[in-house]
């Protein structure tokens, strides 16, 4: 017999149930529960100092050796045995799957509260700041929070509030609606035509599959995307994959040439299963050929690659590719049997993990980077960590920003030869393949996000500076995150830790570089009256020419 709610013993005022999501990968569950395990127990200490108890709401998997719900089904399934008005946790400390306990949280009707563990050791931040997105998407409320060790005031003032009332409240007095009486005339009537031409001349969005990894958030109904001029076209990987069988030898050879060529040094061994090898890295030179003569054969202007579940069980890994793509200086590509060169001396743009709020901002910045005169090379990043630094003349918090290898080359000290290659985890990526990764390069910058709330498409947009730090802090970060991957410090202006972490809604940000920074302010200020042109709702965060 099926199990009621109203069957369900609400639990007593002293307890609180306390959930957690996981990858659907076995092997990354596993490497990543001890660190949620040690989050979770100073998190029940932290609770039993108030006088209440938390309580895992599913148990321990002794089998799988982790505690995480790791499907949907399986989150469900718990939600079934959840009283719906019981005061809810969600803690990670890793990387986790938001669609395996959406279903459950948007039913839900006691208070919630998602939290996480300021560590950049797994991407737990980069977890929260998903499930957060994806709930505002959802219209559910919930309230958010995050410590080190879950003893500072800040977070121990925060939990008060949410255990008396039941809400956390933030500051955001670092974001206001976008005032387009502070537009320079010029600026305005630049993003007016560019508006205009995309009207015009309608976009195609390319989707090599939908839906990466649960990231519910970084979905955009058509409803939504259409009245902006953007169209998708589904595509599949399946379709991907096939493609780079009818790519030749000799064409993957000449893309790996031209980047050894360019000083990218491609950390080989012979070890397929720990090491990055020749065969794996000349795959994701026939990938990145496939990726563009799809494109142009579908004349894609923006492209997505889920590359995870399923890609992930059939080819090396995207992110060289997805790096290239983004790049305007990058290896040539013919239409198949021909010397005619495709999307030549542009990027492709492409957004990783097919997230298509970060494809609408790519190609936005695309479009008004180029009508600027900059480089229009761009990308997106996990929001992974940070830390206060001090020295080099720095006093201030710097954001460590990450991607799974996909940054475009230009965005690197040194360019290509300042990048290097190296084997994906194993834990993510089961038949290797090289990153793309490099340091960012000192710059100024302009940061944004593109999301979905009320029903309606937004726009956070800000100003940074990514900053020079010493290689041996460079290699402290990457050893506390992933050392493979592509790390950038930045600085975003006029918006503290605690303020960017409570507004931003999502895990991924969009990064792309101005000469100076009147010219970051120009291109910030064509791309918000660009963006509010075709409807979206335009917030200006921090310290800007606009606020």
């Amino acid at each position: 017999m099926a199990v009621q709610q109203t069957d369900i013993k609400k639990p007593a005022a002293d307890e609180i149930l306390l959930i957690t999501s996981g990858d659907l990968r076995l092997s990354a569950n596993q490497e990543c529960w001890p660190a949620q395990r040690d989050m979770e127990a100073k998190l029940t200490a932290a609770f039993a100092r108030k006088g209440f108890k938390l309580v895992r709401a599913h148990a321990y998997n002794e089998a799988e050796k982790h505690g995480f719900i790791s499907s949907q089904r399986m989150g469900m399934d718990v939600f079934m045995h959840i009283h719906p008005e019981a005061k809810i946790v969600f803690a990670t400390a890793a990387w986790q799957y938001t669609h395996h306990v959406l279903p459950g949280l948007r039913g839900h009707q006691g208070p919630i509260l998602t939290v996480a563990n300021w560590s950049g050791q797994w991407p737990g931040l980069v977890g929260l700041l998903n499930l957060n997105g994806s709930l505002v998407k959802a219209g559910k409320p919930f309230s958010s929070i995050w410590s080190k060790d879950f003893t500072d005031s800040f977070f121990l003032g925060a939990l008060d509030e949410w255990l008396r009332d039941g809400k956390i409240t933030h500051d955001l007095s670092h974001m206001h609606a976008l005032d387009s009486k502070k537009l320079p005339a010029e600026c305005a009537e630049t993003g007016a035509a560019l508006a205009a031409g995309m009207k015009h001349r309608k976009a195609i969005m390319g989707i090599f599959d939908e839906g990466c990894m649960g990231m519910y958030n970084a979905i955009i109904d058509d409803e939504l995307l259409n009245p902006a001029g953007i169209f998708k076209e589904r595509l599949s990987q399946s379709a991907l994959a096939a493609r780079m069988k009818t790519v030749a030898d000799a064409e993957a050879k000449a893309v790996y040439d031209w980047l050894v060529a360019r000083g990218v040094k491609f950390v080989l061994g012979k070890d397929p299963v720990a090491e990055l090898t020749l065969d794996q890295v000349l795959d994701q030179c026939k990938m990145y050929i496939a990726a563009v003569r799809i494109a142009h054969d579908f004349g894609c202007d923006v492209i997505g690659i889920q590359y995870q579940q399923g890609l992930k069980d059939t080819v090396p890994a995207s992110d060289l590719a997805e790096g290239l793509l983004n790049n305007a200086d990058r290896p040539p590509v013919y239409a198949e049997g021909t010397n005619k060169e495709l999307y030549a001396g542009t990027p492709v743009v492409h957004f990783n993990e097919v997230d298509e709020c970060a494809g609408v901002d790519a190609l936005m910045t695309n479009r008004c980077w180029t009508a600027l005169g900059f480089d229009p090379s761009t990308t997106l990043h996990d929001v992974r960590w940070g830390e206060h630094y001090r020295g080099q003349g720095i006093d201030e918090f710097v954001w460590l920003l990450q991607i799974s290898g996909a940054a475009p080359a230009s965005h690197f000290e040194g360019g290509y030869a300042g990048a290097a290659s190296e084997r994906q985890p194993a834990m993510y990526f089961p038949l290797g393949g090289g990153s793309l990764k490099g340091v960012g390069k000192p710059g100024e910058i302009v940061w944004s996000r593109v999301f979905v709330e009320g029903g309606a498409l937004h726009a956070d947009l800000g100003r940074g500076t990514v900053v020079s730090l010493p290689a041996a802090e460079t290699e402290r970060r990457w050893k506390e995150t992933t050392p493979q991957w592509p790390i950038v410090h930045a600085i975003f202006h006029g918006v503290s830790q605690n303020q960017f972490m409570a507004r931003h809604r999502a895990n991924h940000v969009n990064v792309a570089y101005a000469p100076s920074a009147e010219a970051a302010d120009k291109a910030l200020a064509t791309k918000a009256a660009m963006l509010a042109e075709l409807g979206i709702q335009v917030h200006v965060c921090g310290a800007t020419s606009l606020s």
